[in-house]
């Protein structure tokens, strides 16, 4: 047993890697490897945007480990007849990977596992993408959660323990030797992940995938934004938030690794961020941590509504709502801040949290369409496309999902906007059309005066579109449709 195989998925870094760590640790030999399963990905297989990232990603791990001595091996097909072939190849003992959550690979690892463990290889997979394992937290009854506040707090606890009896990321290997045998390895290119057509050139100025690329970007926020991050995180204009989302995704960066820096910026002497900044941003690796929780125990809410008595909800036809959802994906609405949001995702890859909201709500409540509209565009179009975080945060904004929130939310964008991009600088970056206009002129063009949009060279429904819907009559409309399923409760606007 003196070869091991270092099983990459989304995990693609070398330090807090705890399946490399323990082949490195227990054998001579290790063979990095990646294999492109497109099969065990269905239906949920990645989007264009998260193939962009995989493959950069993917081109800098190989990159980090060739740094080491070694290489990464890339193949394409079917995980166990590939690792089955390696290990003839390179005559390994062992299989060493770091466990998923979806439920597909749930169901698919513990088949390979059961099946290499049978052949006497020794097959073993580690925790490296959350803190805690999903079925670690229950509540006093032993259920699963359906509430974040609960889940963090018995979270949270169990964090502060492991923090203060001295829990510590993993280091990297210093280096890696590789097995003399041989095997084959397939091309990156030959991946086929990139897009054929160059749409993601606003990718390259805005991201670096990678190790490397995160813990700069990781080092950057710890830098500036983060001393003021709950008071600015909210602000789309500021840039106040980590944008680690996709590094988290890709396991470029570990979770464990951010609150340890988070831990050691508020106690650093300077104190250059507060204890409350780095607790407010570790409760939101929490949210996280709450979407995988769920995605584990309630396997069918991708494509189901956890709320059961939403499957009733009535939704417009398709045939009344497509030109309504391809204005929505276009950013051509005549809402500002949901067009800024929709551009900026087509452009970037990402969106910032609280448009995401904003543009969620939106399209669930005020144009009535389903939540799973929403939530494939996003699957498609964003770098940091989670199944968990996506599947949360659609159902979280369509009120079929886990929420204490004892209404119908709906969240009025143009207030959103007034509130939370109040000098337009947001809009006025994406929806350049709107530059001449300010103040409640810019966040509800609609409603200005005449004479005022002229000045501006603002014509609606010309040089920008006039709004799709109006805003009270649709907000009206869904509170009806919200009475069909659940009864006469409290609904409120925020």
């Amino acid at each position: 047993m003196s070869t091991a195989i270092v099983w990459f998925r989304r995990d693609l870094r070398l330090a807090d890697n705890p399946a490399l760590c323990a082949a490195v640790q227990r054998h001579r030999h290790v063979l990095p490897v990646y294999i492109d399963d497109a099969d065990a990905e269905s239906p949920w297989a990645p989007g264009g945007a998260s193939r962009w990232w995989l493959h950069h990603s993917l081109d800098s791990l190989h990159r980090d480990l060739q740094r080491l001595g070694a290489r990464l091996i890339l193949r394409q097909g079917a995980s166990l007849e590939q690792l089955r072939q390696l290990i003839g190849q390179v005559g390994a003992g062992a299989v060493y990977w770091n466990r998923l959550y979806e439920p597909a690979f749930v169901a698919r690892d513990k088949s390979i596992k059961e099946a290499l463990r049978e052949a006497g290889v020794q097959a073993e997979s580690f925790n490296a993408a959350l803190l805690f394992e999903p079925w670690q937290l229950k509540t006093a009854a032993g259920e699963p959660y359906r509430v974040f506040s609960p889940f963090w707090r018995n979270a949270d606890a169990r964090l502060q323990t492991r923090l203060a009896a001295g829990a510590t990321p993993l280091p990297a290997p210093d280096a890696l030797s590789m097995p003399e045998a041989c095997a084959d390895s397939g091309s990156l290119e030959g991946l086929d992940l990139l897009p054929r057509i160059a749409w993601d050139d606003g990718f390259h100025r805005a991201w670096t995938p990678g190790e490397r690329g995160a813990h700069a970007r990781l080092d950057a926020f710890a830098a500036d934004a983060a001393a003021h991050y709950r008071q600015r995180r909210d602000h789309p204009a500021v840039n106040a938030t980590s944008g680690l989302s996709s590094a988290l995704h890709f396991g470029e960066v570990s979770p464990l690794q951010l609150v340890v820096c988070m831990q050691r910026l508020a106690a650093s002497p300077a104190g250059a961020v507060s204890l409350a900044n780095a607790e407010w941003f570790v409760r939101e690796l929490g949210w996280r941590e709450f979407a995988h929780h769920l995605l584990y125990h309630f396997a069918r809410t991708p494509e189901f509504p956890l709320n059961e008595r939403f499957a009733a909800f009535p939704w417009r036809p398709r045939h009344q709502y497509a030109a309504d959802l391809g204005a929505w994906q276009r950013g051509r609405t005549g809402v500002p801040i949901i067009d800024a949001g929709m551009r900026q995702l087509w452009r970037t890859g990402w969106m910032h949290n609280r448009v995401r909201m904003i543009v969620a709500s939106f399209l669930t409540k005020n144009l009535l369409i389903p939540w799973l509209e929403g939530a494939r565009w996003f699957w498609d179009t964003l770098v940091d496309a989670s199944l968990a975080n996506n599947t949360l945060g659609w159902q979280w904004s369509a009120g079929c999902g886990a929420d204490a929130a004892p209404y119908f939310r709906i969240f009025n964008p143009v207030r959103q906007s007034a509130r939370f991009d109040a000098e337009g600088a947001y809009i006025h970056r994406w929806v350049p059309e709107l530059a001449g206009l300010s103040g409640d002129a810019l966040h509800a063009p609609w409603q200005a005066a005449p004479a005022l949009l002229r000045g501006a060279g603002v014509v609606l429904g010309q040089t920008y579109p006039a709004p799709i819907t109006d805003l009270a009559g649709s907000r009206a409309r869904a509170l009806a449709a919200y009475e069909r399923i659940k009864g006469a409760q409290s609904a409120q606007s925020d």
